[in-house]
């Protein structure tokens, strides 16, 4: 797992580069975390890290470059942007 997240955090600065390494990891371990919880709370069974870092992925491609517009509009991922310096200018 932690080699899918070390990828899928390049491969989210490459699209939006206005984050931080470390920003951008927590995006992707947010996002991980966020997807094995709905799909166990819905009763889905575990597809394996392959099928996470695949979505995730997808997510990266349709909205990697706009996460830190939607953190600011969100109250639940707001303080993912509260420390300004973190953000590369």
């Amino acid at each position: 797992m932690e080699q899918h997240i070390e990828k899928l955090t390049e491969q989210l600065l490459q699209k939006n580069p206005a984050l931080s390494k470390g920003r951008a990891r927590t995006w992707i371990e947010l996002l991980w975390s966020d997807f094995e919880a709905t799909s166990a709370k819905a009763g889905y069974a575990f597809r394996g890290a392959d099928y996470t870092a695949n979505l995730i992925k997808q997510l990266i491609e349709s909205y990697g470059d706009k996460l830190h517009e939607f953190a600011g509009k969100n109250p639940k991922y707001v303080h993912l942007l509260n420390n300004s310096d973190d953000l590369v200018q």
